[in-house]
């Protein structure tokens, strides 16, 4: 059986050397990567747009490299979630080049740093910042919003992003919350659309391989619980976006084809 239409499963980038004699022919160009990805999966979460912001003739490059109904989502530059706090012209720039994606373009993902108390001695010091340039943001794109600190996850905090239509990304970490903890105590669901991402825990697959050509942890417990609990949000119609990192098991596309044969046995 197919997935669901509004089910997107992809993995955090595409353009992994390790992923060749893979996901990739042995002999396939770095430049068709791409277009070869697109056949296998119909949304990938760009990870370069964390470090650059993209120029205009790459992010046409991609939307004319991949087929009708793919779907790029992307991280929002670290110089506006890490460096230049919520810097509004920064925002500016990016979203001016990354809407050539047009139809193709998926939920903006802001992907905060742990903040301890040396940064915010509270969450609501952030809440303040964050309340205004929340209100500030352009209705025509879908963002979504990240936090590390698992201290901060609360109904109050998943109320702010609601009143914007913001998501909440859900990860699966060592150290978060399990989703069927949250889905327990929250409504986890704060925009017209959910957002996922399988993390896992890079420090500990680094300490046991330095090429993520393969799976080396068996996560189908894990994702089998994450895919009961997101088959809820599915069934109710809400567009759902899973990204698998190659940090989770080992190997991104294995994580993603796996996920999906668990979604339909589930």
């Amino acid at each position: 059986m197919p997935l669901p239409d509004n089910l997107y499963v992809g993995t955090v980038s595409w353009s992994k050397p390790d992923w060749v004699n893979g996901l990739y022919p042995a002999d396939l160009k770095p430049a068709e990567f791409l277009e070869t990805y697109s056949r296998h999966f119909r949304a990938v979460e760009i990870d370069s747009t964390f470090y650059r912001i993209p120029s205009s003739s790459m992010v046409t490059g991609w939307r004319d490299r991949t087929p009708k109904g793919f779907v790029f989502a992307a991280k929002v530059p670290k110089m506006i979630t890490h460096e230049k706090l919520l810097n509004q012209e920064v925002l500016s720039r990016f979203l001016k080049n990354m809407e050539l994606l047009r139809e193709k373009l998926g939920p903006l993902l802001f992907q905060f740093p742990y903040f301890n108390k040396n940064a915010f001695p509270s969450r609501d010091q952030f809440d303040n910042l964050l309340r205004p340039f929340l209100s500030s943001l352009p209705k025509e794109f879908r963002f979504a919003i990240e936090i590390l600190n698992k201290n901060w996850i609360s109904g109050d905090f998943l109320e702010l992003l609601r009143e914007h239509s913001i998501g909440f990304a859900l990860l699966a970490q060592t150290w978060m919350p399990g989703i069927d903890t949250l889905t327990k105590a929250l409504n986890l669901v704060t925009g017209d659309f959910c957002y996922v991402r399988f993390m896992g825990d890079r420090k500990s697959l680094e300490s046991k391989t330095q090429k993520f050509d393969r799976i080396i942890e068996d996560k189908t417990a894990d994702m089998t619980l994450w895919a009961n609990e997101l088959k809820r949000i599915v069934s109710d119609g809400t567009r759902t976006y899973a990204f698998f990192s190659n940090y989770y098991a080992g190997y991104g596309p294995g994580s993603a084809k796996l996920f999906e044969d668990l979604w339909e046995k589930a």
